[in-house]
C-alpha cells in the first residue's frame, strides 16, 4: 500500500455521510494538497440523488448547516426520480449537465423496454456501453456548455456564503465524479488521490448496484444485466478519459482552468479561502 492509499483509507468511512436515502453521499474533507493543506469537513459534499432521502437524514444534512444544493440532472431524470428533499434554509440549484449522444438514462430505458436479449447485447455488448461511458467523460471536457455548467459549481463552493455546498447527479458517479475531479484538482490534490475518489463510488454503491442488477434478472427484465455493468461502475478509464481531452485541448490545467471554464485566479482564491485549511 502506497502512503496515498493509507492516507485515503485513513478516512473514516469513505466520509460517508450516512444517508439511508443517499448512499453515495459523502465528504470531500481531509484530502490533503501537495502544499500540506487540508479540505475542511463539512464544507464541500458529493452525493448521488437527494429524491429519497428520509426525515433522518435531512436532519443529518441540517446538522451540517447546509445551505446550496447543485443538481446536475436533466430534467426528465428530475421528473422520473423526483426533485430533491430538503430542509427550511437550503436553496437547490438546477445547472442541468446532459447530450442526446451519451444519455445514459434513455439507454437504459430502451435496454429494458424490450426484453429481447439479442437487442440488448446489441444496444450494450461488445464493448459499447464502455465507448459510450468513455465517450461521455470527453464530452464533459469538449463541450462548452458542459463546461459551463461544471464552471458554476465552482463559483458557487468560491463564494464566500455558498458553503457548505452539496452537489450530486443520480449516481453521484460521472457529471458529480468530474466535478470533483476538476475541484480537487484546481486546489492541488494529487491525480492518485483525485482518482481514488472517485472510484470510491464503487465501494459505496456495491450494494444497491448489485441490488439492481438482480431485480432486473429476476424480474425478467435483462437476461443478462452485468451488461449494465460498465454504466453503474465507476472506471479509472473513463476519469483518464476526461483528463486526456483536457491535455489535448490546453497546454496544462491553468489554461484548461481560464479558457476552458472561464474561471479567473479569483475564484480559484475563493475555493482555497472557502475549502482549505493548515
Amino acid at each position: 500500500m502506497t502512503e496515498q492509499q493509507i492516507e485515503i483509507a485513513a478516512i473514516p468511512a469513505a466520509r460517508s455521510l450516512g444517508l439511508l436515502g443517499a448512499v453515495n453521499a459523502r465528504d470531500l474533507g481531509g484530502y490533503r494538497t501537495a502544499e500540506g493543506l487540508v479540505l475542511r469537513a463539512g464544507v464541500a459534499l458529493r452525493s448521488d440523488g437527494l429524491s429519497r432521502l428520509t426525515d433522518e437524514d435531512l436532519g443529518r444534512l441540517a446538522g451540517l448547516g447546509l445551505r446550496r444544493i447543485v443538481d446536475l440532472r436533466s430534467p426528465d431524470e428530475v421528473r422520473e426520480a423526483g426533485a430533491d428533499r430538503i430542509a427550511e434554509g437550503m436553496s437547490v440549484h438546477q445547472l442541468p449537465v446532459f447530450a442526446a449522444d451519451f444519455d445514459i438514462y434513455a439507454t437504459l430505458r430502451e435496454a429494458l423496454a424490450d426484453r429481447d436479449p439479442h437487442k440488448q447485447r446489441a444496444l450494450l455488448g461488445g464493448g459499447r456501453a464502455d465507448a459510450m461511458m468513455t465517450g461521455l467523460y470527453r464530452w464533459f471536457v469538449t463541450d462548452r456548455i458542459a463546461r459551463e455548467r461544471f464552471a458554476d459549481v465552482l463559483r458557487l463552493l468560491a463564494d464566500p456564503a455558498g458553503a457548505p455546498l452539496l452537489f450530486h447527479c443520480s449516481a453521484g458517479k460521472d457529471r458529480t465524479g468530474w466535478t470533483a475531479a476538476v475541484l480537487l484538482t484546481a486546489l492541488g490534490v494529487e491525480r492518485e488521490t483525485v482518482v481514488a475518489d472517485y472510484l470510491l463510488t464503487n465501494e459505496r454503491s456495491a450494494v444497491v448496484v448489485e441490488a439492481v442488477l438482480e431485480g432486473f434478472r429476476t424480474r425478467g427484465l435483462m437476461h443478462e444485466p452485468e451488461l449494465l455493468l460498465p454504466v453503474f461502475r465507476a472506471e479509472r478509464r473513463y476519469l483518464e478519459a476526461a483528463f486526456e481531452e483536457v491535455e489535448a485541448g490546453w497546454p496544462d490545467f491553468g489554461a484548461f482552468w481560464a479558457d476552458g471554464l472561464g474561471l479567473d485566479e479569483a475564484v480559484l482564491t475563493g475555493l482555497r479561502t472557502n475549502l482549505l485549511a493548515p
